[in-house]
């Protein structure tokens, strides 16, 4: 038994097949101004996390929905990305299908793929297809073109009508030979209450559950470094740190000086847990890309506060990406604060929380950002203290 087993509560039912449309990596990417491709990428490596995961805690056949028959429409460039990355994908799974005793399953078409890819889909059922666990992988899939597809052959093996019944049909379709071909649950992401036509068979009896987050948030976990929990850095005092903020907002019309550096250390300190020699040297950072903001250099900024997240990250041992993050601080300072879904972004890649972990505290930061655009600076502070103890209790 796996430790992950182990740690189920007594008495949980296990799924013996979980059926996942993948959705989202392209609204995640935008989201976060990248390409779309980008975030297949991301989404690629969250769903490897939730295979890996589900396999640990018991679940028999995972079915992944990544290319439907209608993807083949979406712009050549983007195509060309997700070709690439099955590729690589394939080729990376190929030795953790031994290792862990995987059957690799392709439901859907090969014939549209480019040939290589065809022998790699090929090869890699022809090489585990003796193997216990199931991963199917639905390429080139559509739920009406299998029930198609299993009628043409039926047609082709010339079956009297008499004898075409449910249990001869199942035998044509793509989950024909499975111990477990229909699915115990069934999840989308990204908000989306459809199946679009995955299993319209297999799927008649199936609990359906629809995540509002993005396919690359949805196995977001945060990352824990062997016995030193890394969020011993938020053990900051929310009416501390909050006192410290707004003494910052209310300097922020000094272009530079010794007491601007000084409070940003103090805050820096506080809020991540920072020693005084690293919160020196990222006081320094971050004042100088608060100056490039001034001066509307917003990509000069861009890099200044991404060499700020690169020592934050080394002290402090978050999974974020320091780019991104970079990228969405600046995004919220050009829209005065005021944009709760930048907010929103931004909190959940800090701090590898889900964007709806993350929306109370970007609710509560936006009015503090509101108030004090308009000069309330009370009512700025205690916003900013409601902030700071919402976010505390998420992620401490």
């Amino acid at each position: 038994m796996t430790e992950a087993k182990r740690i189920l509560p007594s008495g949980t039912v296990v799924p013996d097949h979980i059926a996942l449309i993948l959705d989202g990596n392209r609204r995640w990417a935008r989201a976060r101004g990248l390409k779309p491709w980008e975030g297949h990428r991301a989404g690629y490596e969250a769903v490897r996390k939730l295979a890996r995961a589900s396999r640990e805690f018991g679940v028999h056949t995972f079915t992944i929905w990544s290319f439907s028959t209608e993807n083949w429409d979406r712009p050549k460039k983007e195509i060309d990305e997700i070709l690439k990355l099955l590729r690589a994908g394939l080729e990376e799974f190929r030795k953790e299908a031994h290792e862990e005793k995987v059957r690799l399953v392709h439901l859907g078409r090969k014939d549209r793929f480019p040939k290589d890819i065809a022998l790699q889909l090929e090869r890699l059922e022809k090489e585990t297809k003796n193997y216990n666990n199931v991963l199917n992988l639905a390429l080139d899939y559509g739920g009406r073109d299998e029930i198609v597809r299993a009628t043409k052959k039926i047609i082709a093996d010339k079956v009297p009508a008499e004898k075409i019944d449910e249990k001869l049909f199942e035998s044509y379709l793509d989950t024909h030979d499975q111990p477990y071909p229909y699915p115990d649950l069934f999840i989308r992401t990204s908000g989306e209450q459809r199946t679009s036509g995955l299993f319209p068979w297999q799927m008649a009896y199936s609990e359906f559950y629809f995540e509002p987050e993005h396919l690359p948030d949805f196995s977001r976990r945060r990352r824990r470094f062997g016995g030193n929990d890394t969020l011993k850095h938020f053990e900051f005092n929310p009416e501390i740190t909050a006192k410290l903020e707004l003494a910052w907002w209310r300097l922020g019309n000094i272009p530079e000086g010794m007491r601007f550096r000084d409070y940003a250390i103090k805050h820096l300190k506080e809020q991540f847990g920072l020693s005084t020699k690293l919160a020196k040297e990222a006081a320094k950072l971050l004042v100088e890309a608060f100056l490039e903001e001034k001066k509307s250099k917003y990509d000069k900024a861009v890099l200044k506060m991404k060499k700020f997240y690169d020592l934050v990250k080394s002290e402090v041992k978050l999974a974020f990406e320091p780019k991104l993050v970079a990228y969405l601080e600046v995004k919220m300072h050009r829209e005065k604060g005021e944009n709760e879904e930048t907010t929103r972004e931004f909190l959940s890649e800090t701090y590898r929380i889900s964007l709806f972990q993350a929306a109370k505290a970007a609710h509560l930061r936006v009015l503090a950002a509101v108030e004090r655009n308009r000069g309330n600076w009370d009512k700025a502070e205690n916003y900013l203290k409601l902030y700071y103890r919402a976010l505390k209790e998420r992620v401490a």
